[in-house]
């Protein structure tokens, strides 16, 4: 395995990734060799890595997503822009789509003027209206899995929200053990139009963004109060971002899209 990395550094939204670029299936990186790479201290920084593979079940490619703790996750929809317009750019940017393999399903890509539109996997496993406990608060709970699961709050008061303690008491409650769950707080700005901050699972804090739980927020939204496809959502960084779905029949979605923004931020090579 090479002793230096080639690597990029992306943003969808705010929430930023480390890119690598791995269809040779040169190197294998340790859970501490990628947990360093995100540390914003003594590495690259950043809230995950993302590294291209060549596909082994039907796609273009294969993502492999690992958040900053150095855990591998299922899905990252932020990370699945920016992952589709880095395989486009190690293409010349002359791809006008791509399907790409996940722990959560295919995901496919469009590319148009520096965004990309992707297509999710089907969101399962709803629940609207769950009262818990959380770090001595009584919340009214939902939840959906959007290829990560989310449990979503919504706040008349978002700014004032506590993200870090209510995500983490949401994020280590009993009701979505073993493995956890992402936090999301919500608030309605229009019939089409909810802003959102998010706690995430294996970051363990607050991010600027994150696609699955915008997806998430976006779908509840839709729920509780029959908002149209498409929904706009706001994040903590600043862009707002476009949910798009089909309803067939009640609760059961399907063509759910997420699109925004990937940007390059710098690019380098890194001493494992």
């Amino acid at each position: 395995m090479p002793t230096t990395l080639r690597f990029w550094k992306m943003n969808g939204a705010g929430n930023d990734f480390v890119m690598l670029d791995n269809r040779s299936l040169a190197f294998s990186l340790s859970k501490d060799q990628i947990e360093r790479l995100c540390d914003r201290h003594r590495g690259i920084g950043a809230d995950g890595l993302l590294m291209v593979e060549p596909a082994t079940d039907g796609g273009d490619f294969k993502m492999r997503y690992y958040n900053a703790d150095g855990g591998e996750a299922e899905m990252c929809g932020n990370g699945a822009r920016c992952f589709g317009r880095f395989v486009n750019f190690l293409h010349d940017d002359k791809l006008t789509s791509i399907r790409f393999e996940t722990l959560a399903g295919m995901i496919s890509a469009e590319f148009e003027a520096g965004q990309v539109r992707i297509n999710m996997s089907a969101p399962h496993g709803l629940r609207l209206n769950d009262s818990l406990p959380v770090a001595g608060e009584q919340l009214t709970v939902h939840s959906l899995n959007t290829g990560v699961p989310h449990a979503v709050v919504f706040a008349d008061d978002l700014d004032n929200v506590d993200v870090r303690k209510l995500g983490a008491g949401l994020r280590y409650h009993e009701a979505f053990k073993p493995k956890g769950t992402n936090a999301n707080f919500v608030k309605v700005l229009a019939p089409n139009s909810i802003a959102i901050r998010t706690y995430e699972r294996g970051v363990e804090d607050e991010t600027l963004a994150c696609g699955t739980g915008m997806v998430a927020c976006a779908l509840i939204h839709h729920e509780l109060t029959g908002a149209p496809s498409p929904i706009a959502v706001k994040v903590k960084g600043g862009d707002t971002l476009r949910i798009g779905f089909e309803e067939p029949s009640k609760s059961n979605y399907t063509n759910v899209t997420l699109f925004g923004p990937a940007d390059f931020a710098f690019s380098g090579e890194v001493s494992l």
